[in-house]
């Protein structure tokens, strides 16, 4: 069975058919998913469908490209929404310097609090890093001892990097590019990585794996990043199912 930690299953490409896709996930192989925020009402749509299935938890956060928009009052919103059931971690929250849809100051800025407020409720957080892996690490760092574990999401930085980030007590997440015809850096993970610091992903609807490329992923494709990782590591798909279950288990506090 496969834990996928990270989707977005609220997402309107799903509106037409997510009942079905989700009502078949655990006869796909599909034995948890944690579908995850990007905003205060994505975090509140997460929260219901971690409420609809039992199988399916919930991550609240607001997302880089989000923050420009936040105000204290939505930090407590935010925290409100924390608290309820079936929510395992802060995220996914981050910087992105790719299309700077908001100030990097206020991206900095609304990282940290979200930081706080994950160690405020006792819970593990879900990184978003593109293109600013540098000040990634360095927020990370000056918060050590406020952060209670975490991962960081479709990793996409060197096998060095991922050294560091590990060292700060962070899973690392592999998803669909590893799959890509040219990766490079997401294999050289894959290849060197402790079992025991590796999750599986899908991103659902983004980054589908090989074959499915270019069109809608879903979390029934996390078999495929599974499988490349064997295929890698030159190991059984049971085994990196099995390692990377029990990991995201572990990391979400998931009996």
């Amino acid at each position: 069975m496969l834990f996928d930690t990270h989707a977005h299953l609220e997402d309107e490409r799903f509106d037409e058919d997510r009942k079905q896709l989700i009502e078949e996930l655990p006869e796909k192989g599909v034995a948890y998913v944690v579908n995850v925020g990007s905003t205060l009402e994505t975090s509140r749509m997460s929260v219901e469908l971690a409420a609809r299935y039992p199988f399916i938890y919930a991550a609240v956060g607001v997302h880089p490209h989000e923050v420009s928009q936040m105000g204290s009052e939505d930090l407590d919103a935010l925290e409100t929404i924390a608290k309820s059931d079936k929510v395992v971690a802060i995220g996914e929250i981050g910087l992105d310097y790719y299309y700077d849809f908001s100030p990097r100051e206020l991206q900095k800025e609304w990282f940290a609090r979200q930081i706080d407020l994950a160690y405020s409720l006792g819970m593990p957080i879900i990184i978003h890093d593109r293109d600013a892996h540098a000040d990634v690490l360095d927020i990370l760092k000056a918060k050590r001892d406020r952060i209670l574990g975490g991962v960081m999401h479709c990793y996409s930085g060197s096998w060095e990097m991922a050294k560091d980030f590990m060292d700060l007590g962070f899973y690392i997440s592999l998803g669909g590019p590893v799959t890509f015809e040219n990766a490079k850096r997401p294999v050289e993970v894959a290849q060197k990585i402790p079992l025991d610091r590796l999750v599986i992903e899908t991103d659902s609807p983004y980054l589908a794996p090989t074959p499915h490329r270019g069109k809608r992923n879903n979390p029934a494709y996390v078999r495929l990043v599974a499988e490349k990782i064997a295929e890698i590591r030159g190991m059984s798909f049971e085994e990196i199912a099995e390692a990377t279950l029990n990991n995201a288990k572990k990391l979400f506090k998931i009996e």
